[in-house]
Order: structure tokens, then sequence, then C-alpha cells
């Protein structure tokens, strides 16, 4: 990377590649964006790695997944800076594989009772110490290798993990959650667990007809604001606004069930 594109911006690159008609020099500038923004991704994979135990290797990768959906789908002018934008992309991408990846893991019955002795000996441990056990220490007294705890440990992260409602924030907003933050346009990693798409069919059929209207039109049909604004006769910034107060809607409603 030479001097000038380091004075260059994030969002001044963006813009450039948005613009830009050579696809030679489009190439490039789709190239300069995301080494420009892999330390994002790698911010937001290494502490969900920590969380779940998954190599932070394979969540870089299905991160970057996400930010490649983020460069195609942002648009300058309409959606708010491409680092906000793209860090939604990039953690709902890693949070749909991890809770994939948690429904593969079917816990027998022997998993189950290991992990009900393990809870045990952690409140027997605390009580007699006051301070939480280690892997090691629990292993002692249920006499059992600590690798076995730790892998029955392991498969209990997996299956408590990340909910819709799970809030997120940014330098720039308060925090919200995932729901409410998710990109309307044409994002395809939303709704794609089964668990998901069941919620949010039993939550639109909840909202009002104008609301209800809105997320179809968004989600199944996968128009942007100004091919459902030509198609309602309204203005771009009352489909923002409808769109933002469903998303609300479904939030409250799943926080509910």
């Amino acid at each position: 990377m030479n001097s000038t594109d380091k004075r260059q911006s994030l969002e001044e690159i963006v813009a450039l590649y948005k613009n830009c008609k050579d696809e030679k020099r489009k190439k490039l500038f789709h190239l300069k964006i995301i080494e420009r923004s892999m330390e994002l991704v790698k911010k937001i994979a290494t502490p969900i790695a920590v969380q779940t135990g998954l190599p932070t290797e394979d969540l870089v990768q299905v991160g970057a997944l996400g930010l490649i959906k983020a460069i195609e789908f942002y648009e300058t002018g309409k959606n708010a800076k491409f680092e906000t934008y793209a860090n939604y992309f990039i953690k709902g991408e890693i949070r749909h594989y991890v809770r994939d990846k948690a429904g593969l893991i079917k816990m027998p019955r022997k998993v189950q009772e290991l992990m009900h002795k393990i809870n045990s000996a952690r409140k027997t441990l605390m009580d007699e110490t006051g301070a939480e056990p280690t892997d090691e220490m629990i292993a002692e007294f249920l006499h059992l290798p600590v690798a076995q705890i730790r892998d029955v440990l392991k498969v209990e992260q997996y299956k408590s993990l990340i909910s819709l409602d799970q809030s997120v924030s940014s330098g720039d907003d308060d925090d919200l959650s995932l729901l409410e933050k998710i990109p309307a346009d044409q994002y395809d990693g939303f709704g794609s667990s089964f668990e998901d798409r069941l919620t949010i069919a039993f939550v639109i059929e909840k909202l009002p007809p104008e609301l209800r209207q809105i997320i179809e039109l968004s989600f199944y049909q996968d128009l942007n604001q100004r091919e459902i604004s030509e198609k309602l006769h309204i203005s771009q910034m009352q489909v923002s606004r409808r769109l933002k107060k469903a998303l609300n809607k479904m939030y409250e409603l799943i926080k509910k069930n």
C-alpha cells in the first residue's frame, strides 16, 4: 500500500469502489477495502472464539464473508458509515455460523448426566473454597480426566449461545439488539436457521398490516427502499421509518416470547 493509499480513509475507498466503472480498478478498490477491514473482522471474531472455543481462524474466515456481503450491499449516502454497517454483517455471519455449529451437537444422555455432576461438583467446591474451581479441581473431585471435563464444558458452551435479542454495540450507537440493527437490504444470513425462520414468521403475523407489508417486501421480496417506495407510492424516508418501527416491534414481540 503506497502513501497515497494510507492517506485515504476507508470511507473514501468505499466511495471510489462504488463509483468506479473500470472493472480492473474496481477489483483493486475491493481488495483495499478488505485489507483495511480485516482488523475489524479479527476484533469481532476473537472474543466470540474465546467464548465458544471455536478456532479463531475459522471465525475470521466466516467474518470475512460477512465483510464481503457488506461491501456488496452498502450504498454510499444511504447507509451508516461503512465500518458501522460492516460490523453488523460480520457479527451476523459469525453468529449464525456458531449457532449452526451448536445445532449440530447432540448431547447424549451420558454427557447430560456428567454435566449435572460437574455443576454439582462446582457448587460444592465453591462452597468449600469460596472461589470458582478450575477444571483440574473438578476433575480431581470427580476422579475423571481433566480432558473429559473440558470436552463436556465445551459442549455446554455451544448449547448456550447467542440469541436473536442479544445486544450489540458500536461506537456510534447505543446498545441495540442484533435484530434491530440487522440491515434491511438483502442480508441473506438473517433468518438462515430453522429456529430463526419460525420465530420471524411468528412475529411477522403479529405485526399491523402496514408493518407486515414493509417487512415482507424488504426481506422476502428482496426490494430495496427505493423500490418499496415506488411500489407503495410513499417516500423513502417513510419506508425507512416504517421498517425501523417494524423491526422494533418484532424485537419487542421476540423478547415477550
